[in-house]
């Protein structure tokens, strides 16, 4: 490779956010010499929004990357100051754990483990240009005037992309908390042909927790005893630190209305499109009129600071305006602002120029990752970081792709939303888009994935030898259950309890786990059942619930992959395929999905397109046959 003066590498990582952290690890943990460009180390895997890592279908997606042999789970496990199992009251299907995390500890740890990790090159410099050849990556140019040479890069930009922040008629060319942005690399990806949008976000008020009276606000504790994300957790033991909550109130909502016409977003000096499901206090004002309060979370940011997020009052309103509206809350009245709210920016591109693998079907090796895809938030970010970072990987080694699909992991439901169907705001994962939710349950994350990962290499035999073990309690426990128990005294006792009849002659132990409210250690303590431990029993109690459910999605997910095994041939000309409707010709053209599971999930592509496609694969992978046979 000629006209490279600087180090050469296997895979450039633009950006060290949640997503470029993850790509960088598990593509040097395959043994490749990764690079990360970041334009400021003080911004390695910031939180820059809430101090939190999980939540609703979020916490999935943390367990999804630990089985995968990600960091992120592990990373939280450490730096947690706070931890809450979140929807206990539904199914477990819904679950999902939430951390509170010191933002420090956690930018500095996941700073330390990119250093240490062999193969890892950590760098501040801004990345100005992707450099290709014939039609392909070759290497990344730097702000500074460098040239590295590389077979794949991943671009995990974040909010950084020609960012712009807002705080009333203030604004600036700037990332987020303050920290430089990254101007030069939106043309060099303008010139490859991608086509770049502007999606908005926007964070809180940071205040000083001298100055709240926690008195006037609702506690919040974590869970004991502490759950944890990583499968490769043993337990938790840790003081836990309150989050609070509290309201706003028909006295917040007046100064806000009063003030809209100051609001960026209202004056028009936002055009951006903003998130639909993180919505700023001013949208709420607006779109939830009859709503006389909303709740606030006041969470702190770390052991070491006294700062305070106010979870729930997102803004872009005047300085003044801010301080004004934060007075009227109970427990805040004597609030002092350390850090002002405000709405970012930035340039994405359109996901759906991606393939399955969330590399760009325009430039071979170059790989997107993260809000530059137009998602939002942290976990899905680094989701995206591990997929991609793997696939890069892999696509430089010599070796297939690893694809997960939508009834495999919600990664798979993730990267499918957002490459085949797009976004036009910024995406966020939720539980209800994942259909096969009963079979994707954040505890059985480990079981659906590691092994399945184990051909990438980017398992340890340390996680594969866990997953072993859990499997065999899992069979154990299942194995004790399967007989017969005549009725008792004792289990007629624990059925009155939860609202069940007498047994009459005898019942199945497995049967009796069935009922909701019948946990496996409950039936522990009457009948001799092995200690299997807490992952196992999470695992026996879900499938023995949900165990008709879970069929029935296993038989609609071999229907889907029957679909996902008809693979579409590369060179298929969409346009003169006549039977096709015309959205639909112009549709799969675009997206040029790799298989007919994809394409039946494009918005405009009828079930008869796809009737119609499957036809004409057919005819088209005949035709070849036969010109081979010539």
């Amino acid at each position: 490779m000629t006209g490279f003066s600087d180090e050469k590498y296997d895979i450039a990582v633009i950006g060290a956010g949640h997503a470029g952290c993850e790509a960088a690890l598990a593509s040097a943990r395959l043994g490749l010499k990764v690079l990360v460009l970041c334009v400021d180390l003080d911004s390695v895997a910031l939180m820059a929004c809430n101090p939190s890592i999980g939540g609703t279908s979020k916490g999935h997606l943390v367990r999804e990357i630990d089985a995968l042999g990600g960091e992120m789970g592990v990373a939280a496990d450490e730096c947690f100051i706070q931890m809450r199992m979140l929807n206990t009251g539904k199914g477990p299907a819904v679950h999902s754990l939430r951390a509170q995390m010191d933002k420090r500890r956690y930018h500095e740890r996941m700073k330390a483990v990119l250093e240490r990790t062999e193969g890892v090159t950590l760098r501040q410099d801004e990345c100005s240009r992707v450099l290709t050849e014939n039609g392909e990556v070759c290497g990344v140019e730097t702000a500074l005037g460098a040239r590295y040479a590389c077979s794949a890069c991943v671009v995990c930009s974040g909010v950084y992309l020609n960012s712009r922040v807002h705080t009333g008629e203030y604004n600036r060319f700037r990332g987020p908390s303050g920290l430089a942005n990254a101007p030069l690399l939106s043309a060099s990806l303008g010139e490859l042909g991608f086509e770049l949008r502007r999606f908005k976000t926007g964070t809180p008020p940071r205040v000083a927790s001298a100055s709240l009276d926690y008195s006037r606000m609702e506690p919040q504790y974590g869970d004991v005893p502490i759950p944890h994300f990583s499968f490769m957790t043993d337990e938790l033991l840790k003081e836990q630190v309150p989050c609070h909550l509290t309201y706003t109130n028909s006295r917040t909502h007046e100064i806000i209305r009063e003030n809209l016409h100051r609001s960026p977003m209202y004056a028009g000096a936002i055009r951006a499109t903003g998130t639909r499901y993180c919505p700023s206090i001013e949208d709420k004002i607006v779109k939830f009129a009859d709503r006389d309060r909303h709740q606030l979370f006041i969470e702190p940011e770390g052991l070491s600071t006294d700062e305070m997020y106010v979870q729930g009052l997102s803004t872009s309103l005047p300085r003044d305006v801010q301080e004004a509206m934060l007075r009227t809350i109970p427990g805040m009245e004597n609030s002092r602002i350390m850090r002002y709210g405000y709405a970012i920016e930035y340039d994405c591109i359109d996901p759906t120029e991606l393939d399955a693998s969330l590399m760009s079907r325009r430039v071979p090796g170059l790989f997107f990752a993260g809000q530059i895809n137009g998602s939002s938030g942290y976990e899905e970010a680094a989701a995206q970081g591990i997929y991609a970072g793997l696939n890069a990987a892999l696509r430089v080694k010599g070796e297939e792709p690893f694809i997960l699909g939508r009834g495999d992991a919600y990664i798979g439901v993730l990267c499918d939303d957002l490459t085949v169907k797009g976004t036009n705001e910024p995406y966020r994962m939720m539980t209800c888009r994942a259909e096969y939710r009963m079979l994707l349950r954040q505890d059985n994350a480990d079981l659906r994935l590691t092994e399945k990962a184990r051909r990438t290499g980017l398992v340890s035999e340390e996680r594969y030898a866990r997953l072993m073990r859990k499997k065999d309690r899992v069979a154990k426990a299942f194995s004790s259950l399967d007989r017969a128990v005549p009725a008792s005294p004792e289990l007629d006792g624990l059925l009155a309890s939860l609202g069940y009849s007498p047994v009459r002659g005898s019942v199945r132990l497995d049967t009796l786990l069935k009922r909701n409210g019948v946990g496996y250690t409950d039936l522990m303590r009457l009948y001799d059942l092995p200690d299997v431990g807490r992952e196992a029993v999470d695992e026996v109690e879900a499938e023995a619930l949900y165990g008709g459910y879970i069929k029935r999605q296993e038989e609609e997910i071999r229907k889907l992959r029957r679909l996902e095994d008809e693979l579409i041939p590369e060179e298929i000309d969409y346009m003169t395929i006549t039977n096709l409707r015309t959205e639909a010709r112009q549709k799969l053209s675009a997206i040029r999905p790799r298989d007919l599971g994809r394409a039946s999930r494009i918005s405009g592509v009828s079930p008869a397109d796809i009737a119609v496609l499957s036809v004409y694969i057919k005819a088209f992978s005949k035709e070849d046959r036969n010109e081979d046979a010539r």
